[in-house]
């Protein structure tokens, strides 16, 4: 979800699965401190296209994960996070933020409510993230156990994941959008979560790092299946019209101007007791100075991160946070922030592009539909 990579004098650090990648063909590239898989033989666009018909295989190792666990750990967290987290119940995932003092958006992580009598939060941050994210976590609730894991974590997306993954692990196919549920797989558990960065329906999978390897081969057995890289997850989240973080969303950035309002619930709206409440709160009611916005650029090239937009009078109105080309719409997309009055679909801005002014045309997110798997609507 954040694509700050690692200092060239550093070393990378290697996933769970870094024989098998290269045994695969991987091209592999620094990512957030990692040595990852951009792409395998097949390309970014193929890969891409893979994934909206059949399913895309993606090690995403590099996330991190943990468990606060003690009474009331769900309510203490809302104190750093402004998601419903104390009303969610066993075996249910919901996304939220971890925010800084003025509301701006230190990380966006993944929360899901473990089932048993101990009270306890499966977090999964980003990679990049990870090692403040904990300390921030520790240094404001210690009075709760704090437990990182070391698993490999590979998420399943595409249309034909839940067929894949149930002949593996039957009864995974039926479970609903953010649910979770553990399942016994040898002599280990396996963490399944219906989720995952694409827009597609999907699957986050966490195991233990020495028996990954085991099971990534038996879903690549599977001819519906095939390895994915870093390159296509990117082109699949900017099409779903999902943020990134260090793009998208940073600390100067609030849930509010990023779209992300829905992912505070009523009782949080009304009671506040979060980082920045006051600034988002008054986002909330009166609306915010800016909007992350899709754009449509009018030019064959791609507009990439940090192309200045401007009005018809020349006036900076806005930058681009992410742009890239669509594999599946065949077209340059994008997406960044806007002031609200130029924020309207259909609205036309301008940027530059290779010396020439392009017009870019303000567009609905997400420019792929989602197709998240919920029986119950």
């Amino acid at each position: 979800m954040t694509a700050e990579s690692n200092p060239e004098s550093a070393p990378l650090a290697h996933l769970p699965l870094d024989a098998l990648h290269r045994s695969l063909g991987a091209r592999m590239a620094p990512f957030a401190g990692y040595d990852m898989p951009l792409q395998y033989a097949a390309g970014i666009v193929s890969e891409t296209l893979h994934t909206r018909h059949k399913a895309g295989l993606f090690d995403v190792s590099h996330m991190g994960q943990a468990i606060i666990a003690g009474a009331g750990a769900a309510r203490a967290l809302e104190s750093l996070a402004p998601g419903d987290l104390a009303s969610l119940p066993p075996g249910r995932t919901r996304y939220t933020q971890l925010l800084n003092e003025t509301g701006g958006v230190l990380d966006d992580l993944m929360a899901t409510r473990l089932p048993g009598v101990e009270e306890r939060l499966l977090l999964v941050v980003n990679a990049s993230r990870k090692a403040a994210d904990f300390a921030l976590i520790r240094e404001r609730l210690p009075q709760f156990d704090f437990i990182p894991l070391n698993r490999a974590l590979i998420a399943l997306q595409g249309p034909r994941a839940a067929s894949v993954l149930g002949a593996l692990l039957p009864g995974a196919e039926d479970l609903p959008f953010l649910h979770w549920r553990a399942f016994e797989e040898g002599v280990s558990n396996v963490f399944v979560s219906r989720s995952g960065y694409t827009g597609e329906d999907g699957f986050e999978i966490s195991m233990r790092a020495d028996r990954a390897e085991m099971f990534v081969n038996a879903l690549l057995q599977n001819e519906d299946v095939a390895p994915t890289g870093l390159g296509a997850r990117d082109a699949l989240r900017l099409e779903a019209g999902l943020p990134l973080y260090g793009h998208d969303l940073d600390e100067t950035t609030d849930p509010v101007e990023a779209g992300l309002a829905w992912s505070i619930g009523k009782r949080r709206r009304q009671d506040g007791g979060f980082p920045g409440f006051a600034r988002i709160g008054a986002a909330l009611r009166d609306g915010p100075a800016r909007c992350r916005v899709g754009f449509l650029p009018q030019s064959k090239a791609p507009v990439r991160e940090g192309a200045m937009l401007i009005s018809e009078s020349g006036e900076v109105v806005g930058h681009v946070t992410s742009g890239g080309f669509s594999p599946t719409l065949q077209r340059p997309i994008a997406m960044g922030y806007v002031a609200r009055a130029y924020a309207a679909n259909g609205v036309t801005i301008f940027t530059e592009l290779r010396g020439n002014r392009i017009g870019v045309e303000v567009a609905p997110l997400p420019f792929v539909a989602h197709r998240y798997f919920k029986p119950h609507a």
